[in-house]
């Protein structure tokens, strides 16, 4: 028993001298030896002091007036992104028109719609992908919020953001991203980012689009890998809602959420 205790203190010492020596070796910032990445605050290009020239004058008012210039310049509100993934939709149709919703993605779809307006948010508007089955989805929402106004964008249709890690077994993604890639992060940048200056209160704005355009966006907001996309799996109307505060921090409230249906209306594909 003692040799037994003796021989556990020697490996747990070795592990924790292994520990230690990657720590010292990656520096401060990491936990087990694996390197952590610092928070990038001007992740949207709305940082306060990147938008203002900095002032090297000493002087008092000088430096009254730069800083008045950054508190016009910063946010005020929080900004809630909730985006629902489109219903199930049929899979045989070779053009989008002929990609319609069946009838469990329209049930899908009304199970969303009515589980919103029980939220009751202050919602902003509705904002679909101008593909077939985001465009019913976004139809079917609707009834349930008729007061809000509908837009569509294509720059949100389904696509491959980038070329995923690990590869998909049989599906070649890296086919689509040259196509795809800079119109979907361009789509990120046009939606996710914080609150203009001017915004007193927090918004909340829905996204209706599709599952590889939702999980790039997480990764993204998140500042994850964005290659990383493919490796979230995500429910048909599903509801993933991302907060945005003043200061740039980026939270995921829910992904994919889809508890507010029966569990025979659950899919995924």
């Amino acid at each position: 028993m003692g040799h037994f205790s003796k021989g556990k203190a020697f490996i747990a010492s070795g592990v924790g001298a292994v520990v230690g020596g990657l720590s010292v070796f990656y520096g401060v910032n990491s936990i087990y030896g694996l390197p952590i990445s610092q928070w990038d605050y001007n992740w949207d290009k709305r940082q306060p002091d990147s938008l203002v020239k900095p002032e090297k004058s000493d002087d008092l008012s000088k430096q009254n007036e730069y800083n008045e210039k950054l508190s016009k310049t910063r946010s005020k509100a929080s900004r809630h992104i909730i985006m629902i993934r489109h219903g199930q939709y049929n899979l045989a149709g070779v053009t989008d028109v002929e990609r319609k919703l069946t009838v469990l993605g329209e049930k899908q779809a009304l199970a969303t719609g009515e589980r919103l307006r029980e939220l009751n948010y202050p919602y902003t508007s509705i904002v679909h992908s101008t593909m077939t089955r985001a465009i019913q989805t976004a139809k079917l929402i609707h009834k349930f919020l008729p007061e809000l106004p509908v837009k569509d964008d294509s720059i949100l249709e389904e696509g491959a953001p980038c070329i995923p890690e690990p590869k998909h077994s049989h599906w070649k993604p890296e086919l689509y991203v040259f196509r795809d890639g800079a119109r979907i992060e361009a789509a990120f940048r046009k939606y996710i980012h914080r609150a203009p200056p001017e915004q007193i209160h927090d918004s909340y704005d829905i996204l209706v689009c599709h599952g590889n355009v939702i999980r790039y966006f997480v990764c993204r907001a998140l500042q994850l890998p964005p290659n990383a996309w493919l490796r979230l799996s995500i429910n048909h109307a599903s509801i993933t809602w991302i907060c945005i505060r003043p200061d740039g921090k980026v939270s995921l409230r829910t992904y994919s959420d889809a508890g507010h249906m029966p569990p025979d209306y659950i899919t995924t594909s």
